[in-house]
């Protein structure tokens, strides 16, 4: 008896819970709309460089002498574009050998000037003079020979003697052919002697030329217009590897910031930045005007397990307005923080 009232106790329990279960029960609350999420800006760490890029310039060339001669530039002086920085210790000898190239040019112009004039006018009255002479001697020698010859029949004349006047005219036209061909020359030169006048002045030429390109690989000249930052050598010094010397125009500014390739799809050309200086409250606005072409890898090296030690980086360039330039125009190379607006 008392078994069957527990057991009808119990599936009364059971019943009142279900009950209360169904009877609170609501419909699930709607699903909210998702939300399009905001635009984000991009952040990245970056570095201050001139718009020209740190120029590093060392001897253009040769490989006998690479110790500095002169140095007519110090560090913060303002250069413009070819002005001569400095100068190798073998200019000078290389200077002679110019020199030496253009007296032998000048040689081969006068000899060139001299083919082409073929003789001056008193050369060539004096030849056609000598010319002259020369054809009457011929026709007296002549004369004589037919004379001679005339006599040999009648016996009134020599064999021999005839020989020696015939020899005589055939010597004298000879002379006049030669004397002859000796005015030509004078009156315009022959085609084969000026094409070899002109071949030496030519030849001198170029090695003047050469000549010239030598001694200018002696000479070390600004590639634009700019300041001096630092300088690698004194004079007496070798030229090492580091060069003679680093310049930039420092007339323009950019910020060259390392961007995540993730965040590439957010850049475009003319977005605004913000520039912070490191351990200063100072913002400066800059412009994105460069994006790089060419994905690379960033190698970190560091003790956080969690940090991207293999990043792929692309570099963009941003252009600090004249704020900017004025307060970085001297701390080339500093790093900085980077935050592009979206």
């Amino acid at each position: 008896m008392v078994k069957r009232l527990l057991l009808g106790l119990v599936a009364a329990g059971a019943l009142a819970a279900a009950g209360y279960h169904v009877m609170n029960q609501q419909d699930p609350p709607p699903a909210r709309p998702v939300q399009a999420i905001e635009s984000l800006g991009v952040g990245a760490l970056g570095r201050v460089e001139p718009a020209s890029r740190i120029r590093r310039l060392g001897a253009p060339g040769g490989m006998n002498v690479t110790r500095l001669g002169r140095l007519l530039v110090e560090e913060g002086a303002t250069v413009t574009e070819h002005q001569l920085l400095a100068e190798l210790a073998d200019a000078p000898q290389k200077d002679a050998q110019t020199a030496r190239a253009l007296a032998a040019l000048a040689e081969a112009e006068a000899r060139l000037a001299l083919t082409r004039a073929a003789g001056r006018a008193e050369e060539r009255r004096a030849q056609q003079a000598r010319l002259a002479a020369l054809r009457a001697a011929e026709e007296s020698a002549r004369r004589e020979a037919d004379r001679a010859d005339r006599l040999v029949p009648s016996g009134a004349g020599g064999a021999a003697e005839a020989e020696r006047r015939r020899f005589a005219a055939i010597r004298a036209t000879a002379e006049v052919a030669e004397a002859e061909a000796e005015l030509a020359r004078l009156q315009s030169p022959r085609p084969e002697d000026l094409s070899v006048a002109e071949a030496q002045r030519d030849a001198a030429r170029a090695a003047h030329q050469a000549a010239e390109a030598e001694a200018e690989l002696s000479r070390i000249r600004a590639p634009l217009s700019g300041t001096v930052l630092h300088l690698y050598a004194r004079p007496g010094d070798l030229l090492g590897n580091d060069g003679l010397l680093d310049m930039a125009d420092l007339t323009r500014i950019d910020v060259v910031a390392d961007v995540y390739e993730t965040d590439l799809p957010r850049l475009r050309l003319g977005q605004r930045a913000e520039i912070q200086i490191p351990g200063s409250a100072t913002r400066l606005d800059a412009t994105l005007r460069e994006i790089g072409w060419q994905v690379r890898r960033t190698t970190q090296a560091g003790t956080d397990p969690v940090a991207a030690v293999d990043a792929r980086t692309v570099p963009v360039r941003l252009a600090l307005d004249a704020a900017g330039i004025a307060l970085l125009g001297r701390r080339s190379n500093m790093q900085v923080q980077v935050a592009i607006r979206p």
